[in-house]
């Protein structure tokens, strides 16, 4: 029994590809840099969507549709903004989730998270919400409604090749949980609720918000190759360093490394770091470190650390997820999967519920296929 299911395979997928000998993550048939280039976010995010969310749908349809979206969200943020005076912007995100309609399109859960990520960023600051603009692009209209102006169109570059960048889930916590709910044939929604839940668990991963944590803890320890040492020598992780599956190198910090020249470039090293929350020590770090590391794209045009963090729930509950939701509740059964029962010492004993074949029915193919 192995508790993590490494190395077992309990899926198939048309939605993506590891090859971590290559250093290449296929998505749908288009390697990352490919999806920047030709796609864009809201181009990747239809590329992920054809054939379970829809037809035709193209860069154009998704920006529509997604601008739609957030000009429903904004529209419903009277029906649990006030709930979120005293709580966790963490907890907001969740409110903001639990009260859509179970109804709700596949658009319009997406699009109410850049909108419920302002909405509670602006009034923490005590700034009032401001209206998503349809006509602009995700990244540059999230931007937006934060800062309450326009920002330089390098920024929201910057941020929409970030979020291109991690569009891939694969077969995470989050992604795995909302598959699970889905298969009982509950509701997008609810799919999407749960996977949002399990990503806030801490042992879920894939958020830049510890990498940064341990990175500021480094500078401020005035050594940083004594306090690498020590870390090690105390078996403790260094957060952002290597891969599991991409051993020669992870192929989302290529396209991130030309967002971020292109970003500093244009506007410098300091671009984009005078948003809420950022302290005058991480201010004078940051504008001495050109060289700004992998995930720390999200971080150079939106500070706010929680805010990071939120824009990795973004990703994970709505774009990747929502293809596995729709492909799981087209199936005619629901997630089961065997266990052993042990006694109190952990001997194992015998098998007390049936094992459905080889396959768990995780097949991810458009409706229809």
């Amino acid at each position: 029994m192995d508790s993590g299911l490494a190395g077992l395979i309990a899926a198939e997928t048309v939605l993506s590809h590891s090859d971590g000998a290559r250093g290449i993550l296929w998505v749908r048939g288009h390697t990352l840099s490919e999806l920047g280039a030709d796609f864009g976010y809201e181009g990747a995010v239809g590329v992920l969507w054809e054939g379970f969310a829809g037809d035709g749908l193209s860069h154009a349809a998704m920006c529509a549709q997604l601008g739609a979206g957030r000009e429903l969200a904004f529209a419903r943020l009277g029906d649990w903004l006030g709930q979120t005076r005293t709580r966790p912007i963490v907890e907001g995100v969740r409110l903001a989730l639990a009260s859509l309609p179970d109804e709700s399109a596949p658009a319009a859960i997406l699009a109410t998270l850049p909108v419920a990520i302002a909405a509670l960023l602006r009034t923490r600051a005590g700034a009032e919400p401001i209206a998503p603009d349809p006509t602009r692009r995700t990244a540059d209209d999230l931007l937006r409604m934060v800062q309450g102006r326009p920002v330089e169109p390098v920024m929201a570059e910057a941020l929409d090749a970030y979020l291109t960048a991690v569009i891939d889930n694969g077969l995470n916590t989050s992604a795995f949980t909302a598959r699970v709910i889905a298969s009982s044939r509950a509701s997008l929604v609810s799919a999407a609720l749960g996977a949002y839940c399990a990503f806030t668990g801490p042992l879920h991963g894939g958020a830049p918000g510890p990498t940064l944590d341990m990175l500021d803890e480094a500078e401020a320890s005035g050594d940083v190759a004594g306090w690498a040492k020590r870390k090690l020598a105390a078996g403790e992780r260094l957060m952002g360093f290597g891969h599991r599956v991409f051993r020669l190198g992870d192929p989302r910090a290529a396209v991130l490394r030309t967002a971020l020249a292109r970003l500093g470039a244009q506007l410098g090293p300091a671009a984009g770091r005078q948003t809420f929350g950022v302290t005058a020590r991480r201010q004078r770090a940051k504008e001495r470190d050109v060289g700004l590391r992998r995930d720390q794209v999200a971080e150079a045009v939106l500070t706010d650390r929680q805010a990071i963090d939120l824009l990795e729930a973004t990703r994970t509950v709505g774009k990747k997820s929502l293809p596995h939701l729709l492909g799981r509740r087209a199936r005619k059964r629901a997630l089961f999967f065997p266990r052993r029962a042990v006694d109190l010492a952990g001997h194992v004993g015998q098998r007390v519920e049936p094992v459905f074949g080889a396959q768990l029915d995780l097949v991810d193919r458009p409706v229809g296929g």
